[in-house]
């Protein structure tokens, strides 16, 4: 068991468990991204060789996007990140196998990405990099893997189009294994191109419902899990074990963006709801203020983790997606649409708030919390 953080400047509460803690800290990370970014367009001069050219708003994005003449190519890589540890521990305790699950989680987390721009996926690849070879002798969940892989791709309509399955002892800890997955789109016709030239005041915000967690914050779960005389197998106030319950595997949102696409609504932006929690919403570059009214109800799991670690507000919807997996900034008059359209895939949704002019901040009126520019810096 670990004993709590001492207090401190920045977390004055010795019984809080802060996503910094748990060890991840967006003010190390972000700043290589933005480097990362300043050399990588660089690179862009080198498309024209080959007749095509990049859309440089894309840069920042959830996707990249080329244009290649008659339609563009968005593509994005993704990995499932530490969510496998919680499936392998489930898996020793309790003989039950959510590793089916954790593919669709490792799918949508590139899957979720691609839509952002407009695109409609086409292929996704996969990575599996093992701790060992012997990670896929277990039948049970090597096969568990394949199958909610394979499921995925058709709830989303890919191509599973092939992957690498390295075995890498020594870099990957032997008894587990790394998944990721990259994705290639393709956004036709070009007008479904959305990366929020469109985006302006007046615009609606529509949050679509995630199923838990998802694939973001589970560090911090980890982490409490470990203060838990039970663990894993600590009830949330459902029924329902904490393990378990972090592993309901991400919403996949592509039919959603299939369906608006085919009804003709006008999307000016999207948000996938993951890292930095509602933060998210200030994505875009343009000075706006987003004013949130209505929050979608918290899933059991994640004010089971809010309580237990005692997150304030800001800390929590700074970190975790508290029950919105995805925004949509759509026109005013077609925000009740993109709501059943939603609801008519499975998918609970909500007209929460719109675009203001005004500073860049997102004001979540409901739980009195404000992020202000400062608040994300990914670009």
């Amino acid at each position: 068991m670990s004993t709590p953080a001492a207090p401190s400047a920045t977390n004055p509460n010795p019984d809080t468990l802060t996503y910094e803690q748990a060890g991840v800290n967006y003010d190390q990370v972000d700043p290589v991204k933005l480097l990362a970014q300043q050399s990588a367009r660089a690179t862009a001069v080198q498309l024209a060789q080959h007749g095509v050219s990049e859309i440089a708003a894309s840069r920042g994005e959830s996707a990249y996007v080329v244009d290649a003449g008659p339609f563009y190519l968005a593509s994005i890589v993704e990995c499932l990140g530490t969510k496998i540890l919680v499936a392998d521990a489930v898996y020793r305790e309790t003989g039950k196998s959510f590793y089916g699950a954790i593919a669709q989680d490792t799918i949508a987390m590139a899957v979720n990405d691609l839509i952002t721009v407009g695109a409609t996926p086409l292929v996704v690849q996969a990575y599996w990099a093992a701790g060992g070879s012997d990670w896929f002798a277990d039948r049970q969940r090597a096969s568990d893997l394949i199958a909610g892989w394979k499921a995925a791709c058709d709830v989303c309509g890919v191509s599973w189009g092939g992957g690498e399955t390295p075995a890498l002892a020594g870099v990957v800890e032997g008894g587990t294994i790394d998944l990721g997955a990259s994705c290639t789109g393709i956004v036709q016709p070009k007008s479904r191109l959305s990366l929020g030239d469109k985006l302006a005041a007046g615009d609606a915000i529509v949050l679509l419902a995630s199923s838990g967690i998802h694939a973001n914050g589970v560090s911090l779960a980890r982490k409490l899990a470990e203060r838990l005389p039970q663990g894993y197998q600590t009830d949330v106030g459902n029924g329902q074990r904490f393990g378990e319950a972090i592993l309901a595997p991400t919403v996949l949102y592509v039919p959603v963006t299939e369906a608006l696409a085919k009804a003709g609504v006008d999307v000016h932006y999207c948000v996938n709801v993951t890292g930095h929690g509602w933060r998210k919403l200030l994505r875009h570059p343009s000075a706006l203020t987003y004013r949130i009214h209505t929050v979608p109800p918290v899933p059991p799991v994640l004010a089971f983790m809010q309580r237990e670690a005692k997150l304030d507000s800001t800390e929590a919807y700074g970190t975790l997606n508290m029950g919105a997996g995805f925004a949509f900034f759509v026109r005013p008059d077609q925000a009740e649409q993109t709501v059943a359209i939603a609801k008519a895939c499975g998918i609970d949704a909500w007209v929460a708030g719109q675009v203001e002019a005004g500073p860049k901040q997102a004001i979540i009126e409901p739980i009195g919390v404000t992020y202000s520019a400062d608040d994300l810096k990914l670009r």
